[in-house]
């Protein structure tokens, strides 16, 4: 596996994540939960957008990607 296709691999899994996280704190009872739940959500968020700036640079660096 490329480091392109395993950086690829990685945003779609943080993508998933991010998406469990927000169902997760649709679902939650308590206030308290559904912060913790939005304060990752975000920290994957700025994870996510890292990883997409990596995948941009890496087209660029290496069409083969």
């Amino acid at each position: 596996m490329t480091v392109g296709s395993q950086v690829k691999s990685c945003y779609s899994s943080v993508k998933s994540i991010e998406a469990s996280l927000n169902m997760l704190s649709n679902k939650a009872q308590e206030q308290e939960t559904k912060d913790a739940f939005n304060n990752v959500q975000q920290i994957m968020n700025e994870i996510k957008i890292d990883l997409q700036q990596q995948v941009i640079h890496l087209e660029r660096e290496e069409p083969q990607y």
